[in-house]
Order: structure tokens, then sequence, then C-alpha cells
């Protein structure tokens, strides 16, 4: 009998042993492609300064309002259920400094709420006022957001076309300062740089307004002056008309039609013009399951394009595009997948943090993932403080002081969206098809307005809400069993998770609407 007890313990112990290699292995995996990844990252930021360094002042050329030979222009307006905004945005379109005769405003409106007649009292004051104005509306939402851009499309007369969600203000000179850039016969697209009317409404805000910054300077700005390949935002932008025709039109099988077609189209030869100082500002979400909604349908969406172009990338394109373009477009089209490596790692790291003693190893190499975080840390300070681009005086110290509070803010909560976004990228990778869920907006425009009793707010709690409490609560019971058993290697790893669950799961629940 005592030789069957030390046997099955041998044996029990071994499976420990083996659990645990297993785990090590999930994590140094999981933590390896998010180092590589942020390495890229780390190159798009060399290649930004780089051509910053060369290029200090950067002017934009304008057509003149007076000039007769300026392109006309088709503005589309794609919504859904936009009471609070729509107004505004046919306003901002109304104000462009272009002749009223030199471009149509297209309202595509899948709208099945009040929205409808708001669109089409506004559309009627345009008109009388002398606009060329249009409100298109559907009665099914097919497609959603591409189709109804595919269904426009032959309504558009000008050879170029203009696109803005619901919630963007955009410039007046904004039809002026990009139409000379389709001069050059290679630009099929021209993106601007999003900008936050609403940045320092909360934590929340503030925090997206960090991360998006990164996006839409060093990421896009990066990518545009190596001369790889970018993305169209969805928004924001102008489109010459032929190349959408050419590059296969707006398709509905991913969430993220704007990434898709962008990308087709650069396979084919066309290029994006990415102008960095030229900003379109927006409202950004102000409830967390609206923030959520818009985290799922980019990071599900990036997940189907992954699966739909890389072989365009790698086998497709031939010598269209060098080994740097495809290897930064493939980093692109799989940086969704941070997420999900990033919740393996976290799971993983729960046994591993008990097994480093049995299995023999050192806890010091992990410290390569640091590489990472210095990564980040140096991309989000360019992006926030270096860049600021809607700055005229430079920041004071106590302002840079306050960077690195929020940039370690940001940090544990963006690891607490890894488990709703984790889910999003494996369906995505899955080919789950799901409906494109619109990020409701407000009508936010910076001043403490209230959301709560607004319509568009989430009712009910999902059932990720309940399993990121539960995460919270698995990583505040490691934190403390790290502590007693003094097996600290994960203890701060742990922590950060702890606070990033539990603060995604508190908001979750405290911006639903009950009543």
């Amino acid at each position: 009998m005592y030789g069957l007890n030390s046997l099955f313990n041998a044996l029990q112990y071994q499976a420990f042993v083996d659990f645990g290699y297993l785990m090590l292995l999930v994590y140094f995996v999981a933590m390896t492609a998010v180092t590589v990844y942020c390495l890229l990252q780390f190159h798009l930021l060399y290649l930004y300064k780089k051509y910053h360094r060369e290029n200090p002042e950067i002017k934009y050329r304008r057509y003149d309002v007076d000039d007769r030979n300026i392109p006309f222009v088709t503005v589309q307006l794609p919504m859904y259920n936009e009471m609070y905004v729509a107004e505004r945005i046919i306003d901002c379109v109304a104000a462009q400094e272009y002749p009223k005769d030199k471009f149509e405003i297209h309202v595509l409106d899948d709208s099945t709420d009040e929205t409808v007649n708001i669109v089409a009292a506004k559309v009627a004051e345009m008109r009388a006022q002398g606009f060329n104005i249009e409100h298109v509306h559907r009665v099914n939402r097919q497609g959603y957001k591409a189709g109804a851009l595919q269904e426009a499309m032959p309504l558009a007369k000008g050879d170029y076309i203009a696109i803005f969600d619901a919630d963007f203000t955009p410039r007046p000179d904004f039809l002026r300062t990009t139409m000379p850039y389709f001069e050059d016969e290679k630009v099929g697209i021209v993106q601007t740089r999003w900008e936050h009317i609403n940045a320092d409404y909360s934590l929340l805000t503030k925090m997206q307004a960090l991360q998006l910054n990164v996006h839409f300077t060093v990421e896009q700005a990066g990518r545009s002056y190596g001369n790889l390949l970018l993305q169209f935002n969805g928004t924001a932008g102008v489109w010459r008309k032929k190349v959408i025709n050419e590059a296969g039109g707006w398709q509905s099988d991913t969430l993220t039609e704007d990434l898709d077609l962008s990308f087709r189209a650069q396979i084919m030869g066309y290029k994006i013009q990415y102008l960095e100082k030229l900003e379109s500002p927006a409202e950004l979400p102000v409830e967390m399951n609206g923030l959520k909604g818009q985290q799922f349908r980019w990071n599900k969406g990036g997940a189907q394009n992954a699966r739909k172009l890389l072989h365009l990338i790698w086998k497709e394109s031939g010598n269209k595009l060098n080994i740097m373009q495809k290897l930064h477009a493939t980093s692109q089209l799989l940086a969704y997948g941070v997420f999900l490596w990033v919740f393996l790692a976290a799971v993983s790291s729960i046994p591993l943090a008990f097994a480093f003693r049995e299995l023999g190893i050192s806890t010091h190499f992990l410290s390569f993932s640091v590489l990472g975080l210095f990564s980040m840390a140096a991309i989000s300070y360019t992006a926030n403080i270096t860049a600021a681009l809607n700055r005229t005086a430079p920041f004071t110290f106590w302002e840079k002081v306050r960077f690195f509070g929020l940039f370690l803010t940001f940090m544990p909560i963006s690891m607490g969206l890894s488990l709703y976004n984790a889910v999003a990228v494996i369906e995505g990778l899955m080919g789950k098809a799901s409906a494109f869920v619109r990020t409701p907006k407000y009508g936010i425009d910076g001043e403490q307005k209230k959301f709560k009793k607004a319509s568009y707010v989430a009712r009910k709690i999902s059932w990720i809400t309940i399993a990121e409490g539960v995460m919270a609560l698995i990583f505040v019971i490691a934190v403390i069993l790290g502590i007693r058993t003094k097996n600290t290697a994960f203890v701060l790893f742990h922590s950060m998770l702890a606070v990033g669950f539990g603060t995604i799961c508190y908001y979750s629940i405290k911006h639903l609407r009950f009543r």
C-alpha cells in the first residue's frame, strides 16, 4: 500500500510539473507575441521621429474658395439612430468653405427611431438654403454601414466621395484642404487625423484619447512616412470614386469594411495620403458599454480581415508590396490579437506563479517583456506630449507628470478589456457572423452633460461583464496567495489585472440604464 501511495504521489507531482511547463510555454509564447508587436510599433515610432526631424514644418496646400476648377464632391453621411448628433454633422458639412454647386450631401439614413424625422426636417431646411442635399432612407439594414455605402454609390454624382460618421464635426476647410491631393493620380484616398471634442469629459474619455492619439500620430503617420500600408478609418476621409469600384466596392463580410477596402485598394497600387495635421474632431464614447461595443466591432472586424486579406498580402500582391510593407501589414491585421495574447498570459500566469520553485526556473528570464512596456510608454509619450499637434504652448512639468499617471492608469484598464476583446478576436478568426453594432453618441461636446437617461444606453448585464467580475476576484485571490506564500513574481501583474477587470466590470454595470 505504501508503494502504491508513493507511486500515486509521484504521478501527481509529475502531472503538476508537466502542467507547470505547459503554462510556462503558453505564457512565454503570449508575451513574446506581445513584445514582437510592441517592437514593430517602436519601428513606426522611429519612422515617425525620423520624418519629423527631416521635415519640421508641414504645410498643406488648399484650394481657393473662388476657384471654379475645383472638383465636384459627394459627401456621404451614413447613420443609424443618431438623434442626438444628426443635425450637428449636417450643419458642419453645410458649413464647408466650398462652393455650394461643387458638392452634394447624401444622408444615408438606416434609422428606425426619431432620427428619421429629425433628418428629414433638417434636409428640408438645408434645401431651402440652396444646398444640394438628399435624404436616402433605407427600410432595412442589409449589409449595415457597408451596405448603405454600396447602395448609395450609383446616386453619387461626384468623382470623389467624402465620408463622415454622425459624431464628427469636420473643420470648414476640410474639403478644400483634402481635395488638392487627388491631383496625384496614384492617390486613391485622403485620410485626416481624428481629434476629440470631449477628451476631458471623464477618465474614460481621457484614456481613449491617449490610445487614439497613438494610432493617429505614430501608427498612421509612421506608416505613411515609411511608405507602408495604412488604413482608411471609416470616416473623416475622401475616396476617389473609381478606386472604390476598381477595388471591389464596399463589402459587408467583415465588421470593418473600411480596413478591408483600403487594403484592397493599396494592394492594387493606389496610396493613402495621410494628413496628420488636419484634424477632424469627433465625439468619444462616454459610457463603458458603448466603448466595449466599439472595441468588439474593431477587434472582431480586424480578425475577420486577417482571415480575408493575409493571403492577398503574401501571395496575390506579388511584387507590388516589398517585404517591409508585407510585414507591417501583417502586424496591423494581427494587432487585434494582442488582447487575446494578453488574456492568455494573464490566465497562464496564475498557476505559473506557484510553479516556479518546483520547476527550478528563475523568474528573471521574464524581464524581456519589460521591453514592450517601455516601447509603449515611449510611443504614448510621443503621441500625446511630443507631437501635441493641437497645442500652441509647451507642456508644463506637472502636465507631463499627469500624463504618466494617466498612462499607468491606462495600462491595467486596457488589460481589463482583454477578455471582452479576446472573445471578439476568437469569433472573428472562427468566421462567426454578427450584427454591426454602432457606437451610440449623445451630443456630448465637452460639457458635463448627462447620458444615463438617454436612449441607446444599454439595459442588460452581459455574461462577459459577470465573467470580468469573476476574473477580478480570481486575481485578487492570486495576489493575496502570492504574498502569503512569498511567490511574488506576478503580484504586480496580478494586481494590475485585478484593478483592470474590476474597473471594467464596475463601470459596465454603473453605466447601465435599469429603468
